[in-house]
């Protein structure tokens, strides 16, 4: 039944308004995203640098930075591969909502 009124209201809006949904939903996901990339990389950094490494661990500046670089690097592929699997999920739903159609 839900399935049914899903395609109803899908088919009773133009198309124009289904695709700016869609651009809106691609566009928050790209700022997000963005945001991400930029923010929790350079804040596990210097997080980790001073926090972790030098203040728990108790290394030195020197092999702080080292360790700090490589939780950053790893931030990265974490949001990118998080933006991957986003994007494929989105990108499939909305294949599949405008299969329906």
């Amino acid at each position: 039944m839900e399935r049914l009124e899903k395609t109803t209201q899908s088919a009773l809006q133009p198309p124009e308004q289904r695709n700016e949904g869609s651009l809106t939903s691609t566009l928050k996901t790209l700022l997000v995203f963005t945001a991400l990339m930029i923010t929790l990389p350079i804040g596990l950094y210097f997080s980790s640098k001073s926090y972790v490494f030098e203040g728990f661990l108790g290394m030195s500046n020197g092999d702080s930075y080292f360790y700090a670089a490589i939780v950053a690097v790893i931030a990265v592929h974490v949001v990118l591969a998080l933006f991957v699997y986003v994007a494929w999920n989105e990108g499939s739903r909305q294949w599949r909502e405008g299969k329906q159609d």
